[in-house]
């Protein structure tokens, strides 16, 4: 039996332990459409082929010798590059890092992955240092879209999209400070989870805003995506933000019943700015879970300021040293952004703190008589690559600045979020699931009640 693309890795893992096809096969058939692929997606950066052929002749022989194997047995898989990657410097899509030296140990998550039985493939391309919401890399070139190559990927986790949403690997994982994971996810028509702050440990990976950054999974369906999430979950002494229990494993639960849920739409601020493919994304969500009841999310486009507060300050810090060394080695967009926030004033950064926990306050008394929230992913398809501005009721709105407006006001105080694919023609769009903190479970469940009913589902890459 051979890998095909369409296979989940849900179906890879059986077919691996059933010793229906080797975990080897499957191995060799990805990194043989990176080869065939990637040349026009840019989603990789690295290719780690010996490493994971090492690792799937392992696995193959612990079959052969009737040990038990992990739920992801023989699965591809391949990381945003800003994980730590044994043997790699961990370039976090600059180029600058790229002088580091080799990292020492893999990222946790990393770890947690290849100990249930996946197969590293390889480094992802990504907006430089996570500040990008386009996929456009100006070291690595853009990642593309993989339902329309000139358009984008969305970022930052740009080549964690394209990788998956073009089936070069079932599984990928990025990161998401503002919107990084839910972005792609919604131009390149995928599933991927946002966990609640701290769910996922983020150690031994390159930051962005420690008090914002989250790590998660993409997948091609939500069974695959709570597969990859269950074998990531677990408190990690090397991140001080991941130090709660996990949930027990939620792959069981899937198809629990979703009756007698409470769920509303977001409305105010995420009903503005959106382009009418996703009103169209939002309604048709809304209606098959039976949704008619509109939430007002107060002060969002406060939050969302607020987050940029606090991402451009943070980001600053983190950077000042490379911006004062090598300040020519940036993105030009980046650079400059990170100047900005090393000048914001501190009066306004405590602000923004301040406002945070009255924000977090509020929300939590919505989630007091509402299980779910949903609010469109971003505010149209994919983009043009190079695009500038796009029109919105006559209005020209730039679209870098405007890709993450219905992002950012929720990983500002660190929801869990599933983003899911509604396949309009002649391109998807993504759907936020919001949840309570600590509720993954809740939104994985919805996820795969519409994935069931086909109102969600990763549509097959069709521009390439």
């Amino acid at each position: 039996m051979s890998a095909k693309p369409e296979m989940t890795a849900s179906e890879i893992a059986s077919a691996v332990a059933g010793r229906k096809m080797s975990a080897l096969a499957a191995t060799e058939a990805a990194l043989a459409r990176i080869e065939q692929h990637d040349g026009i997606l840019n989603s990789f950066t690295d290719v780690t082929a010996e490493r994971a052929r090492a690792k799937a002749r392992a696995i193959d022989a612990d079959i052969a010798a009737g040990k038990k194997v992990g739920p992801l047995a023989g699965v591809p898989f391949a990381v945003k590059n800003l994980f730590d990657v044994a043997g790699l410097p961990t370039r976090a899509g600059s180029k600058i890092n790229r002088d580091l030296a080799p990292a020492k140990r893999d990222a946790t998550l990393i770890e947690r992955m290849e100990a249930a039985g996946a197969v590293l493939v390889g480094a992802l391309n990504m907006g430089e240092y996570a500040y990008d919401f386009t996929g456009e890399n100006i070291h690595d070139g853009p990642s593309r879209n993989p339902h329309d190559t000139t358009r984008m990927s969305g970022g930052s986790s740009g080549g964690s999209g394209s990788a998956v949403g073009g089936a070069l690997v079932p599984i990928a994982l990025g990161s998401d400070t503002n919107g990084s994971i839910r972005v792609p996810s919604s131009f390149c028509g995928i599933f991927g989870l946002k966990p609640t702050y701290g769910r996922l440990s983020r150690a031994r990976s390159f930051p962005f805003v420690a008090s914002l950054d989250h790590l998660g999974p993409f997948a091609r369906s939500v069974a695959d995506l709570a597969l990859a999430y269950d074998a990531m979950q677990g408190p990690d002494a090397d991140d001080g933000a991941c130090t709660t229990r996990g949930l027990e494993p939620v792959t069981p639960r899937l198809d629990e019943s979703i009756s007698g849920l409470r769920v509303a739409i977001a409305g105010g601020h995420f009903q503005k700015n959106v382009f009418p493919e996703a009103v169209e994304a939002v309604s048709r969500v809304a209606q098959a879970l039976g949704a008619t009841q509109v939430v007002d999310v107060p002060e969002a486009s406060r939050a969302r300021a607020a987050a940029y507060v606090i991402t451009t300050t943070e980001g600053a810090s983190l950077h000042l040293d490379r911006l004062r060394k090598r300040p020519g080695d940036f993105d030009p967009a980046v650079r400059d952004r990170l100047i900005a926030g090393a000048m914001v004033p501190a009066s306004l950064v405590d602000r923004a703190q301040k406002f945070r926990r009255w924000y977090r306050a509020q929300l939590a008394e919505i989630f007091r008589s509402v299980d779910v929230l949903l609010a469109p992913a971003t505010p149209c398809t994919a983009p043009k690559l190079g695009q500038v501005n796009f029109n919105l009721d006559g209005v020209e709105l730039p679209v870098r600045a405007n890709i993450g407006i219905h992002t950012q006001p929720i990983s500002f105080i660190g929801l869990p979020v599933v983003a899911v694919p509604v396949p309009l023609e002649p391109l998807p769009i993504g759907v936020q699931i919001i949840c309570a903190p600590w509720r993954e479970d809740i939104a994985l469940r919805v996820a795969h009640a519409l994935e069931k009913v086909g109102v969600v589902a990763a549509p097959a890459p069709r521009g390439f």
